[in-house]
């Protein structure tokens, strides 16, 4: 059974950091493109960050660019994002998602909710002094 489990949500004031990890388990994660998604009460769900297959491409939303950073950890099957200087308008549940691609979509990184099919559960961050 394919399964991705979020962790490292948590309380954190504003200009603080923390890093989400995402897990994955059933499923290796080499083949797939991964992203970061947030959700916010009453907003729809934001495409944070993705990175590709390879590991090669990466992109941000403008509204995290130069605070977040997302990566993957082969060997450990897991992905993360670093979220430094955050913001209280941050706060959202963070979801982890991925796409299985083949090698000659290896560098396709969207950010688009529609464009992956496997998802976690989330895990709320909070951003308030």
């Amino acid at each position: 059974q394919l399964q991705l489990v979020e962790s490292g949500g948590g309380l954190v004031q504003p200009g603080g950091s923390l890093r989400l990890s995402c897990a994955a388990s059933g499923f290796t994660l080499n083949s797939y493109a991964i992203g970061w998604f947030r959700q916010a009460p009453g907003k729809e769900r934001e495409g944070v960050s993705c990175i590709s297959r390879s590991g090669l491409v990466a992109s941000y939303s403008d509204s995290v660019k130069g605070r977040f950073t997302i990566s993957r950890d082969y060997a450990k099957n897991t992905m993360y994002l670093q979220m430094n200087s955050l913001k209280p308008e941050d706060t959202a549940i963070y979801y982890c998602a991925a796409k299985r691609r083949g090698l000659s979509d290896s560098n396709w990184c969207p950010r688009g909710a529609v464009d992956f099919d496997s998802w976690g559960q989330g895990t709320q961050v909070i951003v308030s002094s």
